[in-house]
């Protein structure tokens, strides 16, 4: 047996159990999960500065600090998210006791990506645990001393039979795809993601991918553009551009292009210094090989800002193309970098039309002062995500969806929805063997006065109150006595 068949093994064992169906061991492991990332924070600080080069606080600010908030969130509002949830009911069910009953789906297989290691590993761990679920965790292999940390101190501080943790690179993976899984969740490329599918159909494993996709990012000529500028800055840079919501490129007018790359410039400068080489707060592309992938799309683009590089480091910095045609090698696929290609179109009529050619993407992101402009963006396109004068930002609201639609994914996690992706959401109907009569019209034989009892009670919508309910019982009862006796004689 391998190891990966162990590990599933194991959990589904530990499942089998029953232990983590009690809400009081749920919280306890989070509760435990929370303190690693207070206890060991030196060490996971440590391991995402030498595969990302990610400063201390930059860490805390994008990832550790939104998994203690999100476990936090969870543990206040587990008991409500649990409990049997009342549903309306129709007149021939006023009697029962008709509820949603969420229940654990089993092991979940999590499969996380490096760009951020922590929070797109642990976020859906917390919705696993939350839900009563055994998971089985396999980090990034390319966040090579993050995964690492992982492996070490996660059997530490939670359940290491419900939890275990299996590192390795793409045999372990497809091994671990092999195996059984009662969901699986994986972030990452579209590419990869059609490849989970295909393993998870083998067993009908259900699945939540989280993907990306070319973000785009609208600028309006009659916003405040320096300040559009700024969060547009923000949101590509950070991570070095290595974010699934990042703005993957900028559409706009021809009139206001120069401007844009002035004040994008501008806001590189005041973020990362004139050297962000030497900043602490800009970071490294994760390998040669990404390195590579991403200065072979600089080819045939013309560069208004940035450019340096430096192979043997990894750096890439801060750069602005202008003028960049649709079928420019930048727009043949997510950037995943920090390339910002600035895309001229004639105006709001345009920049739709472009984006809903393409694919569906993770995040659409426009820059206006007109609700008008806002309201066209919501209603005539189509993304996981949108957020208007702002990037990335959306990520941090545990109460809103997180999630793709069609190539950048598919299901949704965060807060609530975490609990309700990971969870069957059992329907039950409980009868008591009182009433008979009023089954006797859905009994053969079947006839028209039957129909028409059946019609009423089905499609007539009652909004009643607990007094109305009671008083609606009674006279039901009443009928019944009244249809069961007329079909006696």
């Amino acid at each position: 047996m391998s190891r990966e068949q162990q590990a599933v093994a194991c959990a589904r064992k530990a499942f089998e159990t029953g232990r983590s169906k009690c809400l009081e061991h749920r919280i306890r492991q989070l509760k435990n999960l929370r303190r690693l990332f207070t206890e060991r924070q030196q060490e996971i600080l440590d391991a995402v500065k030498k595969d990302l080069n990610k400063s201390e606080v930059g860490t805390q600010l994008y990832e550790t600090v939104g998994l203690e908030g999100e476990i936090n969130l969870v543990i206040g509002k587990l008991k409500e998210w649990a409990a049997p949830r009342k549903v309306e009911k129709n007149l021939l069910t006023i009697s029962d006791t008709v509820y949603i009953k969420p229940e654990p789906l089993g092991v979940v297989l999590i499969i996380g990506a490096w760009n951020y290691p922590w929070a797109v590993t642990i976020q859906p761990l917390i919705g696993a645990i939350a839900a009563g679920n055994a998971a089985v965790i396999k980090p990034s292999e390319v966040c090579v001393h993050t995964a690492k940390v992982m492996e070490d101190l996660l059997p530490l501080y939670i359940d290491k039979e419900l939890y275990p943790v299996v590192s390795g690179g793409v045999p372990e993976t497809q091994e671990l795809l092999r195996q059984r899984s009662d969901h699986i969740f994986y972030t990452g490329n579209s590419m990869v993601g059609k490849l989970i599918m295909e393993a998870a159909a083998k067993h009908l494993t259900p699945v939540t991918l989280e993907l990306g996709g070319k973000s785009p990012c609208y600028i309006d000529k009659d916003c405040d553009i320096s300040i559009a500028c700024r969060r547009v800055t923000w949101g590509k840079y950070t991570n070095c551009g290595q974010t699934c919501i990042a703005p993957d490129y900028i559409l706009c007018e021809p009139s206001i292009q120069d401007r844009v790359i002035e004040e994008v410039k501008k806001s590189i400068k005041d973020f990362y210094t004139e050297n962000p080489k030497t900043c602490p707060d800009y970071g490294r592309i994760i390998n040669q090989r990404h390195f590579k992938r991403i200065m072979a799309m600089l080819d045939d683009s013309t560069v208004a800002a940035g450019g340096d590089n430096d192979e043997s480091d990894c750096y890439i910095a801060p750069t602005v193309l202008r003028d960049v045609k649709p079928e420019a090698k930048v727009m043949q696929e997510e950037i995943f970098g920090p390339l910002l290609p600035i895309l001229p179109v004639s105006g709001l009529d345009e920049a739709i039309k472009f984006i809903n050619k393409r694919e569906k993407p993770l995040a659409l992101y426009v820059f206006t002062a007109d609700d008008k402009v806002i309201k066209r963006m919501v209603d005539e396109t189509s993304s996981g995500g949108l957020l208007a004068n702002d990037c990335l930002v959306h990520y941090s609201v545990n109460s809103l969806p997180f999630g793709g639609v069609g190539n950048s994914g598919m299901g949704c996690y965060h807060g609530k929805f975490s609990f309700d992706q990971l969870s069957h959401l059992r329907g039950c109907l409980i009868k008591q063997l009182k009433m008979e009569g009023m089954n006797s019209m859905r009994y053969p034989p079947h006839t028209q006065e039957k129909l028409g009892w059946v019609r009423f009670f089905l499609l007539k919508n009652l909004d009643l109150g607990w007094m109305g309910q009671m008083a609606l019982l009674a006279t039901l009862a009443v009928m019944a006595a009244v249809v069961f006796k007329s079909y006696l004689l």
